[in-house]
């Protein structure tokens, strides 16, 4: 029986959890609450503050240069306790974050970090209920974002042109969630061409695309997005954003293209030593946003002075993968993320919902 159901006490049918408190617990919701159990990951910080993530099993045990502790010591504590190991060294003990868990997890591609794909979500405005199509699954960590926004009820059809990512993202979602979400869609084959097929005209809220060359996708995007639907582009470079804009300019169906990114630094909190981190996470990715105009409506060109908007093939040559600094992925290891991803799903059942 799945982690998310109870046993009704009269009929001794299976139920969704939470339904007995007068209202069903959406996909994941029951893994992030209650006492640390069997199978699940935990997070352990030292006195030093220094982290490890874990996955509990019972018999199990976590060893350092400083004594080891054992995992029955963990299972069954309340999120947030603190833990003695064999020699004394105390660890607080927490579930992971989204964040701690997309930075951790199996991957075959570089992931969206968390800042872009809190961007993502708020600036695209994406709502529970929602009807929203990706091209670009990587290793899953902007899906998981996405299948948290749409809800259980809302849809994420995924596109992706390699098996082995479509692999590795299936197993990080199931991780996280306890299963398969029941929102969610993983579609093999190149974007443009799969999602004419599979989606009706105008049938899609939101378009979310992380690849080298959304420009390719322009007309299938305007074919599927609903008049007023969002579209909004994860992209690497400078040549990548400007000839994304320049496109959605000249094809007309679209509104002017907004474009941005976001720089995080932290802050180090010390007593007086109040100050910058030295280091930050900048640069990962510009996003681009447009709408979709109604049909027959041309867009309001926004005026300003000429510029050099033209391409050439030198330029075009410089938007390949290896021009553009995209590290090329082993099969072998590919194949290895695959299986570490899907073995992270292997989560035993919650003892407290199930008989």
């Amino acid at each position: 029986m799945s982690s998310e159901t109870a046993v009704n006490e009269a009929t001794g049918a299976a139920v969704p959890a939470g339904a007995a408190t007068g209202g069903s617990q959406p996909v994941g919701a029951a893994r992030r609450r209650g006492p640390f159990r069997e199978g699940e990951r935990v997070q352990l910080t030292d006195e030093r503050g220094r982290m490890n993530t874990i996955t509990l099993e019972s018999g199990g045990a976590f060893h350092t240069h400083r004594g080891f502790l054992n995992h029955d010591d963990i299972i069954g504590k309340v999120d947030g306790s603190v833990v003695v190991n064999n020699v004394g060294q105390q660890y607080q003990t927490l579930r992971p974050l989204l964040s701690d868990f997309v930075l951790s997890m199996p991957r075959g591609a570089a992931v969206v970090y968390p800042k872009d794909a809190g961007q993502i979500v708020t600036m695209a405005d994406i709502f529970p209920g929602a009807r929203v199509v990706e091209a670009g699954v990587g290793s899953g960590a902007l899906s998981i974002s996405l299948l948290r926004a749409v809800g259980d009820n809302g849809y994420l059809h995924s596109f992706e042109r390699r098996e082995e990512f479509a692999d590795i993202a299936r197993g990080n979602v199931e991780t996280i969630f306890g299963g398969p979400h029941p929102a969610w869609q993983v579609s093999l084959g190149d974007f443009q061409e799969e999602v004419v097929r599979s989606e009706a005209p105008g049938s899609v809220d939101r378009v979310v695309l992380d690849m080298l060359a959304p420009w390719e996708c322009l007309d299938a995007v305007a074919t599927v997005l609903a008049p007023g639907g969002v579209w909004i582009n994860y992209v690497a470079t400078v040549t990548q954003l400007s000839r994304t804009a320049e496109a959605i300019r000249a094809d007309g169906r679209f509104t002017e293209p907004d474009a941005w990114e976001s720089l995080v630094r932290g802050w180090h909190l010390e007593g007086l030593a109040v100050r910058p981190d030295h280091r930050m996470v900048a640069h990962t990715g510009f996003l681009l946003v447009t709408r979709r105009l109604a049909d027959g409506v041309t867009g309001i060109s926004v005026k300003r002075r000429p510029s050099k908007t033209d391409f050439n093939e030198e330029d075009v040559n410089a938007w390949t993968p290896g021009a553009v600094g995209e590290r090329q992925v082993s099969d072998k290891k590919l194949r290895r993320a695959a299986r570490d991803a899907i073995a992270g799903t292997n989560v035993k059942d919650d003892p407290e919902v199930t008989n």
